[in-house]
């Protein structure tokens, strides 16, 4: 049987760049549940029929309409996940959209998409098969209750808002693009308000607040609590 952790957290809380740092300490592999979300949320930006603009509030029939033509997008799109090196690369439709999918609009879309049942129902097997194949830490919102309420480890990783604008704003400029952080944080209070139906605590969780940490004692906290749970 796989041993798998459950991440879970709000946007920006670290999630992915922790679990990826603490799956290869811990001799597990990585697996970026966000990165599927928005590959979709990507795919529909392409069809048209989502803008990944900061307002998401629409009217009763127009919101129906958005999930009618998204979920008919659905069957003809394929995810797959292959590890070049240490990276995942996230592919969708044979094409590579690890950078496209990345971006502030993206991420928006994402969130537009995750709030979706049938998006939702899409990826809930494809999620569990790849936790299955692998002793794996998978990351998301709701993955220690919905995805993996069996996973042997659950962390609710967070931090306050200003703190998880500031690492969006720098990783980012890491990137080549630069942004306020005013206008960063906005997106960070945004997304929270978008995710608030999806970022969910499991009630065996342990809630590991990094306001205050630096990276490395983030990893080192989560790989602490792996390591005391890892047969």
């Amino acid at each position: 049987m796989a041993f798998n952790v459950a991440l879970d957290g709000p946007s920006g809380a670290g999630k992915s760049t922790i679990a990826r740092a603490a799956a290869a300490r811990c001799g597990m592999v990585y697996i970026d549940t966000g990165a599927l979300y928005r590959a979709i949320g990507v795919a529909a930006m392409r069809a048209g029929i989502i803008k990944g603009e900061k307002s998401t509030d629409r009217p009763g029939e127009e919101q129906a309409a958005v999930e009618s033509a998204v979920a008919k997008l659905l069957p003809g799109i394929v995810l797959s996940i292959a590890y070049i090196g240490t990276e995942q690369h996230v592919f969708l439709n044979g094409e590579d959209v690890s950078e496209p999918i990345r971006t502030p609009p993206a991420s928006l879309a994402a969130s537009d998409v995750a709030a979706q049942k049938a998006v939702r129902a899409y990826l809930l097997d494809t999620q569990r098969n790849l936790a299955a194949a692998n002793d794996s830490i998978l990351d998301g919102r709701d993955i220690g209750t919905v995805i993996l309420p069996q996973a042997q480890v659950k962390i609710f990783l967070t931090a306050a808002p200003e703190a998880r604008a500031e690492r969006r704003r720098l990783q980012l400029q890491r990137k080549g693009i630069e942004e306020p952080f005013e206008k960063v944080l906005a997106e960070v209070i945004l997304r929270d308000k978008q995710d608030e139906t999806q970022t969910q605590i499991a009630a065996d969780a342990i809630l590991l607040d990094t306001s205050a940490l630096t990276l490395e004692e983030s990893i080192q906290a989560v790989v602490s609590l792996i390591e005391s749970k890892k047969p």
